[in-house]
């Protein structure tokens, strides 16, 4: 039915919005729940057409089936992802795509991003290239179970009416069974990331799905009239109209989405699916045959598929391109590769004859696992992204290893406030973030300095609470609020020639300060952002340390979904950061002074992600090996003038 493919098409459309950052499409993200009750639908359908006509369900066939449907231009995204990407990409956002790709090939990559703690909507960087898949495999996972299920109801009713009635029976009992689960979770400490990817969880929206394909096994007539069908033409009005306001309004980062949103959501598309095929010549239908969406159905498996490492790899900074114009290049880009894929890939090995897939049987076997292996190849080939210490940890001054002539945890021998001996390493403390981190753990040794690790990932010297990182609200960790106590008691063990303190990644951030949101660059925010850097300057130089301020480079860490940069990176916010080191380096002449690191890593006044030659960010805020090894000659000599 083109119907079915233009409501196909309306749901792949708002998910596209939704993730080119379109304002008016805040819950597009649901359009996946009508591809699940869709699913639920059409399997069911086939199921009973099959039961009817030839009085039992040939399962192997049937699987068969959905495996030539899926499994090609899956196959075919994988390894297109696993060879582009490296080179696409940045190498910090490849990590744990390797393990994305194999969950995707064996359908299981909803229950990996839950197990890894993914949160579809409180993001801190990038998201993952694969992690689409996730609702793959929740469909895969029905289109295993519940054929099983549905056989074994058939075979042992003695009717058709009985076995519907006990199917309508499953079908509401599993609606409800999945919405009390979904209850119960986004109230427990599982919360909202189990609920949104949870098998269990979405199954409503497959069941509901299911039990319209079965309303009609008990009411066979092809169109309703009279009262029946101003009743059906009602529902499917209103649910129209509540998935417009649900695709264009629903925050998916409300708990009181779920499970209530998620049934409301599945329950409309029910509705507009019951009269479309109830009433086939009833204006819903006609609208949703119109050519274009239909059209758009047919390929939506494909739209959807290559839509987000697209989306992903079509970016600004590519691009040059914003908004609308951003938007636009990336849908035209998505259905030319979705149409290739459906002719050339999809359909192909879709319509194969059906004498010679049985004869041909053996090979074809052979050769989708030869395909899978090669996806597994290739996915094997990826390279692994930069691997950060856990941010909840003691401060990694406690735990790291000591190389000798370069870190060290052993206090000196020497008393405090004394300068520093000639003929021995400078003593340097480096405190900061995850970017200190990846400057201090990335330098190779040298006889000259020898640093103490006490940085804290995540954690900056703002502690106000709540902040904004990718749009989306998080709470400073409790470890993080032990900063002043962590920097007195390094300087304290370790009585360091120098205190390198890079802060401001966290700084330049939206936060709530004395109850509104604010940010740098505005006077009460950076009164207190200045209260708190006079204390670190403080606690470092306590025993006579020479405190160097690190200034922040620009960041690029990723982009809005209508290619716009995040208030976090934007490059004012960080020049007026830098402006408050330097303003504090003067009230401290004599005891801190700038470390030039902004200008250093971006010394065209623009972030970068290569100096010299050199690729010096991973992912567009922490540094790569390559790159602190790069940084290495100037940062010792900065160290060592700022010891003597």
């Amino acid at each position: 039915m083109r119907a079915l493919d233009g409501l196909r098409g309306l749901a792949v459309a708002a998910v596209l919005a939704y993730h080119g950052g379109i304002p008016w499409a805040s819950g597009g993200f649901l359009g996946v729940d009508a591809f699940l009750v869709l699913s639920g639908y059409l399997i069911t359908t086939l199921l009973l057409t099959e039961w009817a006509r030839t009085g039992g369900i040939a399962l192997g066939s049937f699987w068969a089936r959905r495996m030539r449907r899926l499994l090609p231009a899956l196959t075919a995204m994988l390894l297109l992802v696993c060879v582009l990407g490296p080179h696409l990409m940045p190498a910090g956002d490849l990590a744990g795509t390797r393990g994305d790709a194999l969950a995707a090939l064996a359908y299981v990559a909803n229950w990996r991003m839950i197990f890894h703690g993914t949160d579809y909507f409180a993001q801190t960087a990038a998201p993952p290239l694969l992690q689409h898949t996730w609702s793959l495999g929740i469909e895969e996972q029905f289109y295993l179970l519940w054929p099983l299920l549905a056989a074994g109801v058939l075979r042992a009713c003695r009717s058709r009416g009985a076995a519907t009635r006990v199917l309508l029976l499953l079908t509401a009992g599993g609606v409800l069974a999945s919405a009390a689960v979904c209850l119960a979770l986004i109230r427990g400490p599982a919360g909202l990331p189990r609920v949104y990817f949870g098998s269990d969880t979405r199954a409503l929206a497959l069941l509901l799905g299911c039990a319209v394909a079965v309303l009609p096994a008990r009411s066979p007539a092809s169109t309703a009239r009279g009262a029946r069908q101003r009743t059906l033409a009602g529902t499917a009005a209103l649910g129209a109209v509540a998935l417009g306001w649900l695709w264009s309004h629903a925050d998916g980062a409300d708990p009181r989405l779920y499970p209530g949103g998620l049934l409301g959501g599945s329950l409309a598309t029910a509705a507009v699916l019951t009269h479309t095929i109830r009433a086939p010549a009833s204006v819903t239908a006609r609208l949703l045959s119109l050519p274009p969406l239909a059209a758009l159905g047919r390929i939506s498996y494909g739209v959807y598929l290559w839509h987000w490492p697209l989306f992903a790899w079509i970016d600004a900074e590519r691009t040059g391109l914003r908004g609308a114009a951003l938007f636009g290049v990336r849908v035209v880009v998505t259905l030319v590769v979705a149409v290739v894929s459906f002719v050339a890939v999809e359909r192909p090995v879709q319509r194969g004859h059906p004498r010679f897939l049985r004869r041909r049987a053996p090979a074809l076997a052979a050769t989708a696992t030869c395909m899978a292996a090669v996806a597994a190849t290739a996915v094997a080939a990826l390279p692994p992204g930069p691997q950060l210490a856990p941010s909840t940890t003691a401060p990694a001054e406690a735990t790291a290893p000591a190389e000798p002539g370069h870190r060290s945890d052993q206090v000196p021998d020497r008393s405090a406030g004394r300068h520093h001996r000639a003929g021995t390493p400078v003593s340097a403390v480096i405190m900061g973030d995850s970017i200190a981190w990846t400057l201090v753990n990335y330098l190779p040794p040298t006889p000259d300095v020898t640093l103490h690790d006490s940085t804290r990932q995540g954690c900056g010297l703002a502690l106000d609470s709540p902040y904004r990182y990718f749009g989306t609200e998080h709470r400073v960790s409790r470890e993080c609020r032990h900063w002043p106590s962590d920097l007195r008691q390094a300087v304290a063990r370790h009585d360091p020639d120098t205190v390198v303190l890079l802060f401001g990644r966290w700084e330049t951030m939206d936060r709530v300060h004395d109850g509104r949101w604010t940010h740098t660059g505005e006077k009460a925010f950076d009164t207190y952002l200045l209260a708190q850097l006079d204390r670190a300057v403080g606690i470092a130089s306590a025993h006579g340390a020479k405190v160097l301020l690190a200034t922040e480079p620009y960041n690029h860490r990723g982009e809005r979904p209508d290619g716009g940069v995040w208030p976090e990176d934007q490059p004012q916010r960080v020049d007026h950061w830098n402006q408050l080191l330097r303003q504090v380096a003067g009230r401290h002449r004599g005891t801190a002074d700038i470390l030039d690191l902004g200008r250093r890593l971006c010394p065209h006044g623009a972030f970068t992600w290569q100096v010299d030659g050199v690729q010096v960010r991973s992912d567009g805020v922490h540094l790569t090996p390559e790159g602190a090894r790069w940084l290495q000659p100037w940062l010792v000599s900065r160290i060592e003038a700022a010891a003597h």
